[in-house]
């Protein structure tokens, strides 16, 4: 057993033991409300890695920290309104603002990105002002309005077990991220393509000595990054809606869950994704004003125990 998974599996218990401790001493809850919060704050950390295990990979290979991430968020909602719009289809939405987005990473970073070099200062500026950009060209197009996509028949209805109701399309976003993860892991663990990436990852300059072309994978990780987020974009225009300035909400998300998992790791992502979606959700619904705090204090006491992060590197 690795040390990352040891460290990860003591947070997780410190995390399980406090909840059982408030629910006992504090909040008195049912288990019936335990069972809700779980289950949302799954499906809502599903989301989330479909944001933020882009951006980790990102800052892996390219060392840089992507503040126009939740552009590629908000733009993959938008793309898909247009698609529904335009064609009915909910399911051609999907890749449609998937591929269209991610498109634009691919632009964006070999035409800007790659132009600026490795000064990170530059990088960040740039992608602050893409961030700007976006936002204000999304203003324009689709105006200022409120959107959320309409989800199709079969998953606007909620299976019951007992006295509980568990939405379908909840459900399906859970079942999407785990086919999506599964294959990532696939690219990534097995895959000569991901022995690339995980060379680059590791070492860029080691990987430019022995011949690999670093340029064409930040490009392909960029655009693989931006193709997530919109799809994350897509599925959750369902239940989060789509709105001007999404963009910066979903931001500091992204980082808490990279922060909490470790740079440039796919299974920090995902563990990341879940702590911080459990937190969110059960904080939001055991006590609203403190929300922040549920949020946040895992990040710290992560980062007290390990401060590159459960899988990061040392």
């Amino acid at each position: 057993m690795s040390q990352q998974f040891r460290t990860f599996l003591k947070v997780t218990l410190v995390l399980v033991l406090l909840a059982a401790l408030l629910q006992i001493f504090v909040f008195q809850k049912s288990l019936d409300f335990w069972v809700i919060q779980v289950f949302y704050g799954i499906s809502y950390g599903a989301l989330l890695f479909l944001l933020a295990s882009g951006l980790s990979l990102i800052f892996g290979v390219m060392r840089i920290v992507n503040l126009a991430h939740g552009s590629f968020f908000l733009l993959g909602g938008y793309v898909a309104l247009t698609v529904i719009w335009t064609t009915g289809s909910w399911l051609l939405a999907i890749p449609v603002a998937a591929l269209t987005v991610g498109v634009l990473g691919l632009i964006m970073e070999r035409i800007f990105l790659r132009q600026v070099g490795f000064d990170p200062l530059r990088q960040v500026l740039l992608t602050v002002g893409f961030a700007l950009l976006f936002q204000q060209a999304t203003l324009d197009i689709w105006g200022g309005d409120n959107f959320f996509i309409n989800i199709p028949d079969y998953l606007n209805w909620s299976p019951r077990v007992g006295d509980l109701f568990f939405p379908m399309n909840r459900i399906f976003m859970i079942g999407l991220v785990v086919v999506v993860g599964t294959l990532l892991w696939l690219l990534i663990e097995k895959s000569r393509l991901g022995a690339v990436i995980r060379a680059t990852v590791d070492d860029a300059e080691m990987a430019r000595g022995i011949g690999i072309d670093t340029s064409r994978i930040s490009m392909a990780v960029f655009g693989l990054g931006a193709f997530l987020a919109a799809m994350g974009g897509v599925i959750g225009g369902g239940f989060i809606g789509v709105f001007p300035g999404l963009d910066f909400e979903v931001l500091p998300l992204a980082f808490a869950v990279v922060i909490i998992g470790g740079m440039g790791s796919l299974r920090g992502a995902l563990a990341g994704s879940m702590i911080v979606g459990l937190m969110d959700n059960i904080g939001k619904g055991l006590y609203p004003e403190l929300s922040y705090f549920t949020l946040y204090a895992p990040m710290v006491l992560i980062l007290a125990i390990k401060p590159t992060g459960l899988f990061g590197r040392e």
